[in-house]
């Protein structure tokens, strides 16, 4: 299920909006990016891809 959009939020109204961001990533695929100053401190991705990018870590490491 690949992202279809992205989207970025703030802290204060991720905060306010928890449980609509949270489907919105788990149904819908949506990659939420959270600021903090309007800089990006975190994502919110799907747990398929979350664990595809744990692999590749892990793989990478094994290689090393």
């Amino acid at each position: 299920m690949p992202a279809t959009t992205s989207v970025e939020i703030g802290i204060r109204e991720l905060r306010a909006t928890m449980s609509e961001v949270l489907n919105d990533t788990a149904v819908r695929g949506r990659i939420t990016y959270v600021t903090s100053h309007g800089r990006r401190v975190a994502a919110l991705v799907p747990v398929p891809e979350a664990e595809a990018i744990e692999a590749r870590r892990q793989a990478e490491s094994a290689e090393s």
